[in-house]
């Protein structure tokens, strides 16, 4: 397996966790925050797949995000399938572009976001955005925990 094969799997399974997680979550709870400037479980979800997207743009541009007008901007929420439906296309875009690298440009191509002071090498980038996923689910089992939700066996 190469990196590049790596980093695909990586980003699979940090995805299949998060779903299996979210998919045990009820419905009832959906819109449930643990304060008024938290993200409820629904925007949290969609915080994960729009950020995906975002940074995808971020990788395309080498650096800023520049004019990024949101698909999910005007997106009304509904349910977790219409999320996953929504953010599909996106999805598949990103990971296409991941397919298309070459295991040199990992460590050639570099991320400069100027607007944080921050710069990466590709791979480093790519491994940070599957993290911050991981993280968000690491958050929504704190919220299952405080609704006394059984969480998911995401640790197989």
């Amino acid at each position: 397996m190469n990196s590049i094969d790596l980093i695909l799997l990586n980003f699979a399974e940090t995805r299949r966790r998060s779903i299996k997680l979210w998919q045990s979550i009820p419905q009832e709870h959906w819109h449930w925050k643990p304060d008024e400037e938290a993200f409820s479980v629904l925007e949290m979800i969609r915080h994960v797949l729009e950020t995906e997207h975002l940074f995808h743009i971020i990788v395309q541009n080498r650096g800023n995000l520049g004019d990024y007008p949101s698909p999910w901007e005007k997106l009304a929420y509904q349910d977790l399938q219409h999320e996953l439906d929504f953010a599909q296309e996106y999805r598949d875009a990103f990971l296409n572009m991941i397919k298309g690298l070459q295991a040199a440009d990992l460590e050639n191509i570099v991320i400069r976001r100027s607007e944080v002071g921050q710069v990466k090498k590709l791979g480093d980038y790519l491994n940070r955005i599957a993290y911050h996923e991981s993280v968000h689910t690491g958050q929504m089992q704190i919220y299952m925990r405080a609704l006394n939700i059984d969480r998911s066996m995401i640790w197989d």
